[in-house]
Formats: C-alpha cells, structure tokens, sequence
C-alpha cells in the first residue's frame, strides 16, 4: 500500500510544495511545530533513513540545507531545526522548520489545525525565499 508521502508526491492528496527534482519533494507538513515546517521526502518510497541509497540522502540533505536557508531568511529565524523522526509515517522525511527556542524540537507540541491562510503564507515565504538565493529551478508554480 502507497504511503500518505506517496499519494502527495503523485498529486492523489494535495500538498504544498515548495521544492522538486528528480529524487527528492519537500512539502508542508499538515501538523507544524513551528509556521513554515517543511518535510524533505524521497520521491522512492524507503522507510528506514539507514535503507536509503547514499546519493539519494546526500540529495535529501542538500536540499534540507536548502530549504533551512529559507527558512531562516523567510521567517527571520535564529536557526533552522533538522530532525529525522519517521515513527507516524512510514516513508522516509526529514523535518526542517524555523526554530526559535528548544521547545520548537518537540515534535509533540505540534500545531494539529494550522489555519490555510498560515499553511499558504508558509508556502510562499519559503519559494520566494529560495528564488532569492537562487534555487528557483527547483521550485514549482
């Protein structure tokens, strides 16, 4: 059975997507710790980070940096957070969002409702962000 990553990458659900290539997609996640959370996933459907093909997380983690850069110029943060949780999906993701204190590592004290308007807001920040320090390829319409 196709994880929820996958029904997204193929477009069955939708998402907000603020980055594309051939092997990797990031797109908001539906539960933020902090505005502007932002999943990195595989296109491939791999559970365990440890099972993925070298190029592919070196891909994975190039565009995490990417994506942390944006956030932290779209959302004026002091830092990026990067975790790799996996355990409520079984498709391999990294989480990369705005961090402002500890707290925003917890993973728990996710926003389970965030509002459209936030979720949009999020989206377009980060593309604009990562046009302006030129990774606009990338970045879909």
């Amino acid at each position: 059975m196709a994880s929820v990553f996958s029904k997204i990458i193929s477009g069955d659900i939708p998402g907000r997507f603020v980055w594309e290539d051939d092997d990797v997609v990031a797109f908001l996640t539906i539960a933020p710790v902090t505005q502007g959370h932002t999943l990195i996933v595989p296109r491939e459907e791999i559970d365990q980070w440890q099972d993925v093909d070298g190029a592919v997380f070196a891909q994975l983690t190039s565009v995490a940096q990417k994506v942390g850069q944006a956030v932290i110029k779209g959302f004026d943060a002091p830092r990026a957070g990067f975790l790799i949780a996996g355990l409520e999906v079984p498709h391999l993701h990294l989480h990369v969002f705005p961090a402002y204190e500890m707290g925003n590592f917890d993973i728990s004290g996710a926003n389970p409702s965030p509002s459209p308007e936030s979720q949009d807001e999020a989206a377009s920040k980060i593309k604009a962000a990562l046009t302006e320090l030129g990774y606009g390829a990338n970045v879909p319409t």
